[in-house]
Order: structure tokens, then sequence, then C-alpha cells
């Protein structure tokens, strides 16, 4: 006979340890980019005397998976992606789908030209460039009474 030590939490520790190790190994899979095609995309904001610049890291887009919007000081930059990727063998078709998208909004200071927004893609990072409009500054002597 042989004696051993019961533990009414095994079975759930075990669980857990298999699920966490089978979420880590479906992280680090061959599609790991895949895994958080929502995530929103790193972006610069600079400013110089005449314009702001925006640099929007969005790799392995196309320029006509983008839109750029402005609308009520907002301005919008969204991008959506289907991505199919097909294996064939002898034996079997294996079709793997994806979607990519984000969306980010900013508030634009009242100094800007709207109109004027343009946006270029190149190596995978989206450059928009927001003119500065001319701030008139009011001086005025007030007349006390």
């Amino acid at each position: 006979m042989t004696l051993v030590k019961f533990n009414p939490f095994a079975p759930v520790v075990t669980n857990r340890v298999n699920t966490l190790d089978k979420w880590v190994n479906d992280i680090f899979n061959d599609d790991f980019g895949m895994k958080f095609t929502n995530a929103n995309p790193s972006v610069n904001v600079i400013e110089s005397d005449n314009a702001f610049k925006l640099e929007v890291a969005a790799p392995g887009l196309a320029k006509e998976d983008f839109k750029v919007h402005v609308e009520d000081n907002l301005l919008t930059i969204s991008a959506e992606k289907k991505v199919e990727n097909e294996e064939k063998t002898e034996k079997f078709l294996r079709r793997e789908f994806g979607f990519t998208s984000f969306k980010r909004t900013f508030t634009l200071p009242e100094n800007v030209k709207a109109e004027e927004v343009k946006a270029v893609y190149d190596n995978g990072v989206l450059n928009v460039n927001i003119p500065k409009a001319e701030v008139k500054k009011v001086v005025q002597t007030i007349d006390i009474q």
C-alpha cells in the first residue's frame, strides 16, 4: 500500500498552469502580431513655428487602408486592413483570416488651418502635416470711466 498526500487544490493549480502554458504558446506562435491587431499605433507629435506634424507608426498597411478626417477641431486617423493567408498542400487547404484596425482622435488647437491638412504614407509611417494659422494678437487700451 502507498500513502499519497491529498491536495484538494491540485486539479485547479494544474489547470491554471496548463491554461497559462497554452496562453503563452498561443501568443508566441507564428502570428504573434495578429494577437494585438486592435492596438493603437505609437504617435510622435512635433511642433514647429509654422506647423504641427504627426508621425504615426503603422507598418504593414497601405495608404489605401487609412482615413484621415478633420471635423470640429478633431483630427481622426483610422485604418482597416483585412489579411488573408492561404497555404495549400496535397492533402489540405488552410486559410487564416486576420483583421487589423485602429482609430486615433486628436483635438486640434484653434490656431490651425484644418482645410490644409496633408497626409503622406511612406515606409510604414503616416506623416500628417497640420499648418498653423496666424494668431492675431489683440492689443487694446481700455478707457476707464
